[in-house]
């Protein structure tokens, strides 16, 4: 009885720091002992690193040049301005990808460039920089292409780019090509190979040169500015492409913020939607990112919020995940994306408003799709297979743009690394999503022999194969779970910031928490134990939603837990829980309450 869902087992896990020490951290960053207790479990530590955390400011924002490469790409923007060239901006078809376009297309134009954009068709092109894009280039007579949040795998189309008189620049943040021959005096050859450390000659088109000394091999392009292509500060390590776009942008106006400020709402979307660290810049891009969406400045997510019922005084990080990105998204995974980008760069209230709609229908149609291919791949999972490391499912007739979803929803399920691929003409496509234990990218790479193509993060990631190795795939991806797994590490963890008494939560504390937003991954929402509660007027609320009060040495709380409907029978019979929660405050009726929005509760222990 411990999960929304009613049945899944987890570990909680509380965690406990000397309270001396804590009462150290409070009195130097000048809060409570619990918000301190907090900020330990976060990993700040250190002065330096709690104002920085406590108090972020873009004027702490870390230097762009730092990234690698990013000079090298500059010198060669600078020279297309000069020559008066046409420049191609290449995206990518999710939310990340189009607000990495929205930048990149919107801050070039405004540093002087001829700037058109191409966003790839998933189903048609694919994911990243390929040919398609390519033509398009040639089709505009175009001799630079600027790729965004893609690229960093696409050694052909960096290298047919090249031999057609095409400069590329990368800018990406996706994992690069580990170079497994380093240093051993044999050289892979995947197309002409890049070295993260060279830079741009200042020649029309320049080679890199393979290296037996470099980690990782890098298509052959003008410049490749990825934080994960070499070292990089920590500020900067897990930006997202639009997060990398940002930076570029930042370092063409030699780190004016106030020139590129405009763009921090675009920067915001995509950095909550690829799921990055909400830590160092990612903290302080949503934050500022934030305030532009709900002043309402840019005409086009204006429209949006508008579209899906979103009042812009009351946006939170949370209506981004839930209600914004899932509308952006939504072109790309079942139609084009390109008209995004337009809504994203319109001046044009009525081009705003036709498109904001035509998104939120589309968003409808995909969950009607998303649903019914969930259903089918849920027949195809049996539970006894899910156990034996990872769940790998497959059928023709799949829409690949809602794939991921699935996987991710399959996995948050059975708590395994999912795959689901769709199959047309002997092709196997798809997407993949892990747990926290299990780095899916290294288990990609690991059964890359019997992979076409793969890509993607530790979470998260794209791949195809022919349909005829699926389940050699599927027996392999297992064995390579099952060797890296303990039986400890496929029952989800249950992270409690502190135990405590409901006594000692409060509309203060809830105030002083919110110093912590936003939300998101790597800083998520303080949660709270509290053992020994007993369970006054239970009852269901909602849509399946289980309401009561609680109560502890003498001290009522009201209490909510979402999608806990089913538990009504077991509260009641126990009587007696313990609960994890996040201390909120509902308003209602014109009044400010105190509400504990429950998480998992047990039976008391």
């Amino acid at each position: 009885m411990s999960m929304a869902d009613g049945g899944t087992a987890c570990r909680w896990i509380i965690n406990k720091t000397n309270p001396e020490y804590i009462a150290y951290i409070a009195r130097i960053a000048s809060v409570s002992p619990m918000l301190a207790q907090v900020l330990v479990n976060r990993g700040l530590k250190t002065a330096v690193q709690l104002d920085a955390f406590l108090n972020p400011d873009i004027s702490k924002l870390a230097d762009p040049f730092a990234l690698p490469q990013l000079k090298s790409a500059i010198e060669r923007i600078r020279i297309a301005k000069k020559n008066g060239e046409r420049v191609l901006v290449h995206g990518d078809y999710d939310a990340d990808g189009v607000t990495a376009t929205a930048i990149m297309v919107e801050g070039l134009r405004e540093y002087g460039l001829d700037v058109h954009f191409f966003i790839p068709d998933r189903i048609q092109h694919g994911y990243g920089f390929g040919l398609a894009g390519l033509e398009r280039a040639e089709a505009l007579g175009t001799k630079l292409i600027v790729t965004v949040d893609c690229g960093i795998s696409s050694f052909e189309a960096a290298a047919a780019a090249r031999s057609r008189g095409i400069d590329v620049i990368i800018t990406d943040h996706h994992e690069p090509v580990r170079n497994e021959n380093k240093g051993n005096g044999e050289s892979e050859q995947r197309g002409a190979g890049a070295t993260a450390n060279e830079s741009y000659n200042g020649s029309p088109h320049h080679c890199f040169s393979d290296s037996l000394h470099q980690e990782f091999i890098l298509p052959d392009a003008v410049a490749v500015v990825n934080p994960k292509a070499a070292a990089c500060p920590p500020e900067m390590a897990h930006l997202s492409g639009a997060g990398v776009a940002l930076k570029f942008i930042q370092g063409l106006f030699d780190n004016n913020i106030d020139a590129i400020y405009k763009f921090f709402d675009l920067a915001a979307i995509g950095t909550a939607a690829d799921v990055v660290p909400v830590q160092n810049d990612n903290r302080t891009i949503i934050r500022e990112g934030m305030k532009l969406l709900q002043a309402g400045q840019r005409i086009g997510l204006k429209a949006l919020c508008q579209t899906a019922g979103i009042r812009l005084d009351s946006f939170k990080t949370s209506s981004l995940h839930y209600m914004l990105i899932p509308r952006i998204n939504a072109a790309g995974r079942i139609a084009n994306a390109t008209d995004v980008v337009r809504l994203l760069t319109t001046g044009s209230e009525d081009e705003a408003c036709q498109l904001a709609g035509w998104m939120n229908s589309l968003n409808t149609r995909r969950q009607e799709i998303e649903e019914s291919v969930y259903n089918e791949a849920m027949k195809q999972v049996d539970p006894i297979d899910a156990g034996k490391g990872a769940v790998v499912v497959a059928s023709e007739g799949w829409h690949i743009g809602v794939v991921g979803i699935v996987a991710s929803k399959i996995a948050q399920k059975y708590y395994r690394p999912a795959i689901v691929l769709s199959i047309e003409g002997g092709i196997a496509k798809g997407s993949g999503r892990s747990i926290p234990p299990f780095d899916l990218y290294e288990g990609l790479t690991e059964c890359k022999d019997v992979l076409t193509r793969f890509g993607g993060h530790k979470q998260a990631a794209g791949l195809s194969l022919p349909s005829a190795d699926i389940e050699h795939f599927r027996t392999l991806l297992c064995s390579k779970v099952r060797e890296r797994l303990s039986e400890e590490d496929f029952l989800p963890v249950l992270l409690i910031d502190g135990a405590v008494r409901i006594s000692d939560m409060s509309i203060g504390l809830v105030e002083e928490l919110a110093r912590m937003e936003p939300f998101g991954y790597s800083n998520v929402e303080p949660v709270f134990g509290s053992r020994g509660l007993e369970v006054l007027q239970a009852r269901i609320v909602g849509n399946n939603h289980l309401k009561m009060q609680l109560r502890q040495n003498g001290r009522k709380m009201d209490s909510i837990g979402f999608d806990f409907g089913p538990m009504l029978g077991s509260v009641e019979e126990s009587g007696m829980i313990d609960a994890a929660f996040v201390p909120t405050i509902n308003e209602w009726d014109g009044g400010r309450y105190l509400q504990l929005n429950l998480k998992a509760i047990r039976p008391a222990q």
